[in-house]
């Protein structure tokens, strides 16, 4: 089939209008493939890979947005071209964009005399130019929630310190959910209002936990992100200290619950140290990390995002927590059938996710069972990929970072990439089980289940067709007000034959049970 390539040199789209122009290119009459990424090797890499890879692509730079375009005719190809081209210059509305008249402002001043009563600002550039951009929001007298990666540590230091100075909050860089006074921003769900707090160094962290505390029945004050690198030594927890100390004077927040992985051990003391002097109950989760610390400051420990949810509800309802202790999983028999039918050499659990804190609480959860896995995030340096994109043994990928998101949009956004790699590991005779994350709420994939079934009917026929049989275990974060509707998600995926648990920590519990046919601890790695 013809394939025709549009180079956009110097032209920036964020990764939602990527995606949505890209579908939308996809739908056109006559096209049968389209991409839309920017010149970097990896996507280049990509491109080869599919065989779309034309010299004008090659061409490209890493800062140009490449349109590659694969159709059943030459006069097909060039009707879309001038579709697209009009999408990008915005005279035209992508499928569930913005009509013309409705165009966000270009520049902050713009945005301001339209919401002048806004108090808070939200910056998606890229990283070379989003912490100007956060700066001025600041001397503005706005808060800032910034969504951009790639931001300069010592930029982040400094907006921090000036926000503190001014009494605001910068949520960020690279923060990708918060819920303010009931207001998602970035990847985040709908959930009920209530009296738990949280405040988390992790995206998927902060959705999941807050999701689950919304099915128990309970609700959220306030959802406070602070970027992933907030908690490191130069940064000094800046955030979540803030966001400690806001929900600590809340009227409406009851319970306090902090999500991050391990802190700097600087960070971690002093968090500990407000925590012993707070009045309100707290639960503390760092993923991965000494329960034994929290317990002395006079905090709740969790171990994993269901334990903080689960510690979260309870002390909201003035009831003590429970041990922690991991409930019995739900399918226990289904999980029992999964395992008898995998053949001999099947060993191995292949997660991959679009959520590094579920990649990490996988890990933690792999671990207890005897499992240590090998990652491109891994909990032990000395298990790190040495090619995130080529699976060793047990394997726990955050397809979310940015070797895999520099020029193309995050997997949450677009399963593109993740459903070639699912592939990959079902021509692999030595996996058992793909353990997959599926996320909901605003920002992400309109529909995760449509995206992904013919990628798992596929990845399962394939392994049939070779006398293997290939298990898929999932978990859903998101709740029945999302967009896509938890329900109606989960249906399609159980439909494709997918093993759906109830939470992230259960998923990876089955996974370990499925691929090791339920050996002991001991004997879980073998």
């Amino acid at each position: 089939m013809p394939v025709t390539t549009i180079v956009k040199p110097g032209l920036y789209k964020d990764s939602v209008a990527l995606m949505r122009i890209s579908e939308a290119a996809a739908a056109l009459a006559g096209v049968r493939r389209a991409a839309l990424v920017m010149g970097t090797a990896a996507n280049k890499a990509i491109l080869e890979e599919a065989g779309q890879l034309t010299a004008d692509a090659q061409a490209a730079g890493p800062d140009d947005l490449v349109v590659v375009l694969e159709g059943e005719s030459e006069q097909a190809l060039a009707d879309a071209s001038g579709r697209v081209e009009a999408m990008l210059a915005g005279e035209e509305a992508p499928r569930g964009g913005a009509a013309p008249e409705e165009r966000p402002a270009r520049a902050l001043a713009t945005a301001l005399r339209r919401l002048a009563d806004a108090n808070l600002v939200l910056v998606s550039t890229p990283g070379a130019y989003a912490g100007a951009e956060a700066l001025k929001a600041l001397r503005r007298g706005l808060h800032v929630f910034l969504f951009s990666n790639n931001v300069p540590v010592e930029q982040e230091v400094h907006l921090k310190a000036l926000a503190r100075r001014k009494g605001l909050l910068v949520m960020g860089p690279d923060c990708g959910t918060a819920i303010i006074g009931g207001v998602p921003l970035g990847f985040a769900n709908v959930v009920r209002r209530g009296g738990v707090g949280l405040v988390a160094a992790a995206g998927t962290g902060l959705q999941e936990v807050s999701c689950l505390i919304d099915r128990q029945g309970e609700g959220i004050s306030h959802g406070i992100g602070t970027g992933s690198n907030d908690v490191s030594a130069p940064v000094g927890g800046a955030t979540m200290q803030q966001g400690f100390e806001a929900l600590r004077a809340d009227p409406a927040t009851r319970v306090i619950v902090l999500v991050s992985k391990p802190p700097a051990p600087a960070v971690a003391a002093k968090m500990l140290g407000l925590v012993g002097t707070c009045e309100k109950p707290v639960v503390v989760l760092f993923l991965g990390g000494d329960p034994e610390p929290v317990r002395r400051a006079g905090a709740v420990p969790a171990v994993t995002l269901e334990d903080a949810a689960a510690a979260g509800v309870a002390l909201a309802r003035g009831e003590a927590p429970g041990p922690g202790e991991a409930a019995p999983l739900p399918d226990a028999e289904r999980v029992r059938a999964e395992a008898a039918r995998l053949g001999r050499g099947q060993r191995y659990i292949r997660g991959l996710f679009s959520g590094g804190t579920l990649c990490t609480e996988a890990q933690v959860v792999w671990r207890e069972r005897g499992i240590d896995a090998y990652s491109n995030v891994p909990l032990d340096a000395a298990r790190r990929l040495g090619d995130p994109d080529e699976s060793r043994e047990h394997t726990a990928v955050d397809m979310g970072t940015d070797e895999f998101t520099v020029g193309r949009p995050h997997p949450m956004i677009d399963f593109r990439y993740r459903v070639e790699r699912l592939r990959r590991e079902a021509r692999d005779p030595a996996t058992a089980v793909v353990l997959l994350d599926v996320v909901l709420g605003y920002g992400a994939h309109p529909d995760p289940a449509g995206a992904l079934v013919p990628a798992v009917r596929e990845a399962r026929a394939l392994a049939e067709r070779e006398g293997r049989h290939l298990s898929v275990v999932a978990s859903v974060c998101g709740t029945e007000g999302d967009p896509q509707r938890l329900s109606a998600q989960e249906a399609r995926l159980r439909e494709a034959g997918v093993l759906l648990l109830p939470s992230n920590a259960a998923a990876a519990r089955a996974a370990v049970a499925i691929a090791t046919r339920g050996a002991g601890p001991g004997e879980a790695g073998r």
